[in-house]
C-alpha cells in the first residue's frame, strides 16, 4: 500500500472513531441534555466548614442562614445571592428573611449538636478583646464549666445577629461572591463583640 492510499484512508478512520464515540455517548444517555437544577434551599443539607473557631462557626451559620432566607422568599439560593449583590435598596422582606435565616441556623445547629460551647471560643475571642491583661488572665483561669454555665453559645449568637445592621451590610456588597464572605465577617465580629461584652459582665 503506497503512501497516498494510506493518507486517503485517515479521514475514513477518523470518521469511524467519531461515530464510535458518539455511539457510546448516546447509549449512555448522552442524547438528552438537561441543565442542572438549583438545589432546593428548603431541603436541609449537611454544612461543614474548612475553618475552626469563630470563623468556622460563622461560616456554617451564614451557609445555613442564606438557605433559610431563600426558602422563606421562595427562590433558589443562587437567585437570592445574585439579587442581594445587585445595586439598589433591599426590601424589608429580604432583610427580615436573612436575619431570621441566621437565627434559624443557630436553632438548627443547637438541635443537631454542632454549636460549640462558649468555653471553646473564649481563648480566640480574648486574643483580640479590648480587656486589660489582668481580666484576660482571670477569665482564662475560670473552669470551662463555669464559663459554659454563665454563657450559652446560642444566646450569644442570637444577640449578635439581632444587633447586626444587615441593611447597611448588604449595601456594601460589590458582587454575589462577596455575600457569604462579608456577611460571615460581620457575624464573626458581632459574635466576638457580644462574647467579649458577656465575659466582661461575668466579672
Amino acid at each position: 500500500m503506497n503512501a497516498t492510499v494510506r493518507w486517503a484512508g485517515l479521514p475514513v478512520l477518523a470518521a469511524l472513531l467519531v461515530a464510535a464515540v458518539l455511539g457510546v455517548q448516546l447509549a449512555n444517555g448522552g442524547g438528552s441534555y438537561e441543565p442542572l437544577r438549583p438545589a432546593d434551599p428548603c431541603a436541609e443539607r449537611e454544612v461543614t466548614s474548612r475553618s475552626d473557631g469563630v470563623e468556622g462557626l460563622t461560616e456554617q451559620l451564614v451557609l445555613i442562614g442564606v438557605d433559610e432566607a431563600a426558602c422563606t422568599l421562595q427562590v433558589s439560593r443562587e437567585e437570592l445571592t445574585l439579587r442581594l449583590a445587585q445595586p439598589g435598596d433591599r426590601t424589608d422582606a429580604e432583610i427580615d428573611a436573612l436575619r431570621d435565616g441566621l437565627t434559624t441556623a443557630v436553632t438548627r445547629m443547637k438541635a443537631d449538636g454542632t454549636l460549640p460551647p462558649a468555653s471553646a471560643l473564649v481563648d480566640e475571642v480574648l486574643e483580640s478583646a479590648d480587656l486589660n491583661s489582668f481580666l484576660k488572665s482571670a477569665i482564662r483561669a475560670l473552669p470551662d464549666s463555669v464559663i459554659d454555665a454563665a454563657l450559652k453559645t446560642d444566646d450569644v449568637l442570637t444577640r449578635a445577629i439581632a444587633d447586626l445592621d444587615i441593611r447597611d451590610l448588604l449595601e456594601n456588597l460589590t458582587d454575589q461572591d462577596d455575600l457569604e464572605q462579608q456577611v460571615g465577617a460581620a457575624v464573626e465580629q458581632a459574635v466576638k463583640d457580644s462574647l467579649t461584652d458577656r465575659l466582661r459582665d461575668v466579672f
